[in-house]
């Protein structure tokens, strides 16, 4: 999963971007609400955690813009405000729930699962193909009905390749999937994890379209 952090407090900032990474989620970084407005058109994000008071444009304006172009992207707004009036304009532009400042990191972790997992149930939390079920919101794969043990970054590239199981998925893609702006990128990364998940869901369930990327085997669907 990859999220958007838009915090101009770099002490929470950085908290927050630590906290994150240990739950094996790809974060980018941003401390403008302009900064935001161009992510948020140029990649795609599973939550937003951002901050009402920021420079270069507020948070408000940023999300209006968001909602403005038709984006359905799950945000939870980071802010101090807290009066009734307050979050309940917060609310009504758009936002998915609120985090009053000073917040719990589990706290935290809880409001973005469950911000995802109002997205999924809106969507289809279940992905299928063949005899492989994904369920988005429990974060589980099952192979012929028998749950398969995967790692954070074995159930990102996995997701990343059921969302697009009827197209190829090119190497970037799984990488977006995997890390954030100025995290390190291991050179055989994506290939380690996709050698990983053949070994435990079939040799032949992932097939690489050399000079392209992977795609799951159309022939297991």
């Amino acid at each position: 999963m990859r999220i958007l952090l838009v915090e101009d407090d770099v002490s929470l900032g950085e908290t927050i971007l630590a906290w994150l990474r240990l739950d094996q989620y790809a974060v980018d970084w941003v401390r403008r609400g302009d900064s935001a407005e161009t992510a948020l058109m140029t990649h795609a994000y599973d939550c937003v955690l951002l901050d009402r008071g920021l420079p270069g444009m507020s948070g408000d304006r940023t999300l209006e813009r968001l909602r403005a172009r038709g984006s359905a992207v799950p945000v939870l707004m980071i802010t101090a405000f807290n009066t009734l009036a307050e979050r309940v304009e917060g609310l009504d532009i758009g936002a998915d729930g609120y985090l009053i400042k000073p917040f719990d990191l589990d706290e935290l972790s809880a409001r973005i699962r469950a911000a995802v997992r109002r997205k999924c149930t809106n969507v289809s939390s279940m992905l299928q193909h063949g005899s492989i079920t994904l369920d988005a919101i429990a974060r589980r794969v099952r192979l012929d009905q028998a749950a398969v043990d995967l790692t954070p970054r074995e159930y990102n590239v996995l997701y990343a390749l059921m969302q697009r199981k009827d197209q190829i998925t090119t190497r970037a893609q799984i990488e977006e999937s995997l890390y954030g702006w100025g995290d390190e990128i291991e050179s055989n990364a994506v290939e380690v994890y996709i050698h990983s998940l053949r070994r435990k869901l079939g040799a032949a369930t992932i097939v690489t379209i050399r000079g392209l990327g992977y795609r799951l085997n159309p022939f297991d669907a």
